[in-house]
């Protein structure tokens, strides 16, 4: 018999302070640990949100496995036996000033699970700001998924969100449960959030676990949040309010399996 599982979204307000953000993402995970998650998701950049990202070398640059913010992560996985979606990161790259943005998965006892490299960046121009991703980060090229024994996450960050085909390749790996942390602006958010988040639950009979950036980084960035957990049906389960803080949702496997089979879409694919 599938079992369900309890899953946390963190939001938060991460600055240009290592120390302040990671002491805020303590609290956070262990908050979410003591209402009893299982799985506890942090926001894209939860670490790190640089006001500006032009080109130039990141002096927070990590290395993997060897980092601190690595370390913190295994540490606090390991404290509350909980697997942990380590949100995004800047992983250093030799011989480039450019880094990956990247996302590892902890398992309860501490190890690392799977390592995904955002594929796409964000090089937009949108009302007042204009976004050049690429000018700090380096694209990732491969699919990632990190299987647990009751489920399949299948790993991904905020942009590529937009990009469906991702998630289909995550599917024929077997994902069963997507994340997507996420730092959406404040105009995209307000229109494409959680219409996206609930396209790709449908489309990928998944759940969907979005943990997200909320509120002003300085003065010119800001993050929409509503950091959300959406059903394979695509219907929302939970949505965290604006601020800092968890919301927890049940991740009932049965309902997963009962959807793809009255609804079997993935079978019925053609091309």
């Amino acid at each position: 018999m599938l079992r369900a599982m309890i899953a946390a979204v963190v939001q938060m307000t991460s600055g240009s302070e290592v120390a302040r953000n990671l002491s805020c993402a303590a609290e956070l995970i262990e908050a979410a640990a003591r209402r009893g998650a299982e799985i506890v998701a942090l926001p894209e950049n939860f670490a790190l949100m640089r006001e500006a990202t032009g080109p130039g070398r990141n002096p927070h640059a990590q290395d993997v496995p060897g980092g601190e913010i690595v370390r913190f992560l295994r540490e606090r996985a390991a404290e509350h036996r909980i697997v942990l979606a380590g949100g995004t990161f800047p992983e250093r790259i030799d011989g480039d000033s450019r880094v990956f943005n990247t996302s590892i998965v902890i398992d309860r006892g501490g190890e690392i699970l799977a390592r995904y490299r955002k594929i796409h960046l964000f090089d937009v121009d949108l009302p007042g700001a204009v976004h050049r991703e690429s000018e700090s980060v380096a694209p990732g090229s491969e699919v990632v998924v990190a299987k647990l024994a009751d489920c399949t996450l299948g790993l991904s960050v905020c942009y590529d969100v937009r990009f469906p085909e991702l998630y289909r390749a995550l599917v024929d790996r077997g994902a069963t449960v997507l994340l997507v942390p996420a730092a959406f602006t404040v105009p995209t958010g307000r229109d494409h959030w959680e219409v996206l988040l609930r396209a790709r639950a449908i489309e990928s009979q998944c759940f969907v676990i979005a943990a997200a950036q909320w509120g002003e980084h300085g003065p010119t960035r800001r993050s929409y949040g509503r950091a959300q957990i959406v059903d394979p049906w695509g219907t929302v389960l939970c949505t965290a309010p604006d601020g800092e803080g968890v919301a927890l949702a049940e991740l009932d496997f049965g309902r997963l399996e009962d959807v793809r089979r009255r609804l079997p879409s993935l079978r019925h694919r053609r091309l």
